[in-house]
């Protein structure tokens, strides 16, 4: 509490002092656990004894006379957002920071949210759907040389909630902006990144190998170093972004063999080409054994401080979201194409096919999707479209190949957005996925109603319509009532769920969630 309130008092004293602006937000989640044992939402301390959570972020922001000072307090009471099978309660100062320019120079100090090219060697972010906070903890300086040249360094340590790893991460990067003739333009950037171990995780790490037969063992290294080269080339009507990063050999955790000793590389390249009624894009990525953790001793989303860029779609449909695949930092190569064609303004249509394989040939993810959007009839607006899917559960969720089969699937679907007036709109959402794996074959419908800018109200269900027997008993539904208002900068919701187990996947970031039943209730503000 010392420290939020020194840090409040900071943002206030800049604010007297040179009459700047301060601005805050606000968001809080409450979760009231309802027990289902058909769903198996049950037999763990939230649904059998504590019975309600939740979570909350309050931040403010100063910026006035070249200083910005950011501050945020976060509260976890029973939450269920780190672990959603235990309770989270912990409190305080989830981060701070104070940056002064001077010059051409920007210094920042305390929790630093930074990137370096898409993120594969370095990316301190935020993703509070997956609880991922891994701001630097530490110095950052920004300095423009000149209009073409921007040089930036960092040394922190990464965190979790209000804890910090021990080991040290340091980091530079050059970034260009440079035009080429009068109708191209390239920003191209080099970076390298630096990881030293602390004694007590190396210990642990030294501890691991020594326990493997000798044949198996080797001598672990403090110093890990990444390095990366980038560029965005902007010509005429094509964008094409290339990145190639190779990292040191170190411990890294395998799926199969324990720890070993491995040197990383990855290249991805994205390239799209637009015109006025048509577009096309492209994206590759290979990536092999390019592990960026703290430790090795760090598992799941802790210790992280890079993010890779994921090749597959996300897909808003409540059905083909349940298999999104993330990226693998061990072995993974792929690529995808989407088109889209708009012969008239009342005729859109999407194509798009993804292919994702493991090193060794492996068959990860296959996609095959198409999209047909029509507002040529009065107030209304149509959607019609078709996924194939083919998804690795074995590789992507680590469960056993002779109750988890690859899923073949296909899902078409339908959307409906009729506008009543200005203000008022319906829409309406059918899916059906067609599949013997898994939970077996699944039918989701949606009615929205919205009052602009005020109101939204939803109500649908998701019906297991034919079960995998193998994994369900019978056919279940999981009804979701959902109601928003917002006036001005609040907003405020609340819902009832019945949410399937699955994984959850945002950005490119997933995690398995179990079950959850019970109502949800919110509260977002800006001021």
């Amino acid at each position: 509490m010392k420290k939020i309130l020194t840090a409040i008092f900071l943002i206030s004293s800049l604010h007297s002092f040179s009459q700047g602006n301060i601005t805050g937000d606000l968001m809080m989640n409450m979760n009231f656990f309802q027990r289902d044992t058909s769903i198996k939402a049950a037999d763990n301390q939230l649904y059998d004894n504590l019975l309600s959570g939740g979570e909350g972020w309050f931040g403010l922001r100063y910026s006035g006379n070249g200083f910005t000072g950011t501050v945020r307090f976060d509260a976890f009471q029973n939450s269920n957002l780190q672990n959603p099978q235990s309770a989270l309660t912990k409190a305080g100062l989830g981060m701070f920071s104070l940056s002064k320019e001077v010059n051409n120079l920007t210094i920042t100090a305390g929790h630093v949210y930074d990137q370096i090219g898409s993120g594969i060697i370095f990316r301190a972010y935020e993703d509070r759907g997956l609880l991922i906070d891994n701001a630097l903890f530490g110095l950052h300086l920004k300095y423009k040389l000149n209009n073409n040249l921007t040089v930036k360094a960092f040394s922190g340590q990464t965190k979790i909630l209000f804890e910090r790893y021990n080991p040290i991460i340091k980091g530079f990067a050059a970034e260009g902006d440079l035009d080429i003739g009068k109708n191209a333009h390239m920003t191209p950037g080099i970076g390298i990144v630096n990881r030293t171990m602390d004694k007590n995780s190396m210990d642990a790490i030294v501890s691991t190998v020594n326990s493997y037969p000798i044949e198996k063992r080797f001598t672990p290294v403090y110093n890990s170093f990444a390095t990366t080269i980038y560029n965005t080339l902007n010509a005429g009507d094509f964008t094409w972004y290339v990145e190639g990063a190779l990292k040191s050999s170190e411990a890294i955790a395998t799926a199969t063999e324990g720890l070993q000793k491995l040197s990383g590389n990855v290249i991805y390249s994205t390239l799209g080409f637009a015109k006025s009624k048509f577009g096309i894009n492209a994206s590759f990525k290979r990536t092999q054994n390019f592990v960026m953790r703290s430790s090795p001793n760090e598992s799941l989303l802790r210790g992280i401080y890079n993010w890779q860029p994921i090749i597959a779609q996300i897909r808003p449909q409540r059905l083909i979201a349940r298999y999104t695949p993330p990226s693998q930092d061990l072995s993974e190569i792929g690529g995808s194409v989407s088109t889209y064609i708009s012969p008239n303004d009342n005729l859109n249509l999407t194509f798009s096919y993804t292919h994702i394989n493991t090193l060794h040939s492996d068959p990860l993810y296959r996609e095959a999707f198409g999209e047909l959007e029509i507002r040529g009839v009065k107030n209304f607006i149509f959607h019609f479209g078709t996924q194939y899917l083919i998804y690795n559960q074995v590789l992507y969720q680590s469960k056993e190949k002779a109750q988890y089969p690859t899923i073949h699937a296909v899902t078409p679907f339908v959307e409906v957005v009729y506008k009543l007036n200005e203000k008022k709109s319906i829409r309406t959402e059918i899916q059906y996925m067609n599949t013997k794996q898994d939970f077996g074959s699944w039918a989701f419908a949606l009615f929205e109603f919205n009052i602009a800018p005020k109101w939204s109200l939803a109500m649908s269900d998701m019906y297991n319509i034919k079960p995998n027997k193998v994994h369900v008993e019978k056919a279940l539904h999981y009804p979701n009532l959902f109601m928003a208002y917002t006036k001005g900068p609040n907003r405020f919701t609340a819902q009832y769920v019945k949410q399937v187990e699955g994984i959850n996947c945002t950005g490119g970031v997933c995690r398995y969630e179990p079950a959850f039943s019970g109502f949800k209730m919110g509260v977002t503000s800006t001021f």
